[in-house]
C-alpha cells in the first residue's frame, strides 16, 4: 500500500477541483471529507469518496451524480485491490464527467 496518493479534491465552492497529495490513511481521508467516508465506484478504477453523513450534517451541495447528491468535500482516487491508489483520471476527464452529470 502506498503511503501517499494523488487525488482530485472537489470542495463545494470549486467548479472542478484540484489535485492534491494526501496520506493514504483513513484518518486523513476522514479529515478531508469532514467525517466518516463513503465510497461510490465510478469507472476505470476510479472511486468517489465523500462524507456518509453529508445530508444528516446539513452539508453544502457539492455536485450531483446520476446516483446521488454529493454534499460537503469529496475526492476521487483509484483502487488497487482493497487499497486506495492514485487517481486514474486527470482534471480534464473529471471536468468532463461533472459536465456530463449536469454540473
Amino acid at each position: 500500500m502506498k503511503k501517499t496518493i494523488d487525488v482530485i479534491v472537489k470542495m463545494p465552492d470549486e467548479k472542478v477541483g484540484h489535485i492534491e497529495t494526501i496520506p493514504n490513511e483513513l484518518k486523513a481521508m476522514q479529515e478531508l471529507v469532514g467525517g466518516y467516508i463513503e465510497t461510490l465506484t465510478l469507472y476505470n478504477g476510479a472511486v468517489l469518496v465523500f462524507n456518509e453523513e453529508g445530508r444528516l450534517r446539513d452539508m453544502e451541495l457539492n455536485f450531483d451524480t446520476p446516483m446521488c447528491n454529493i454534499l460537503g468535500p469529496a475526492f476521487v482516487c483509484g483502487i488497487d485491490g482493497d487499497d486506495f491508489d492514485d487517481c486514474p483520471m486527470d482534471l480534464k476527464m473529471w471536468k468532463d464527467l461533472l459536465v456530463a452529470w449536469g454540473n
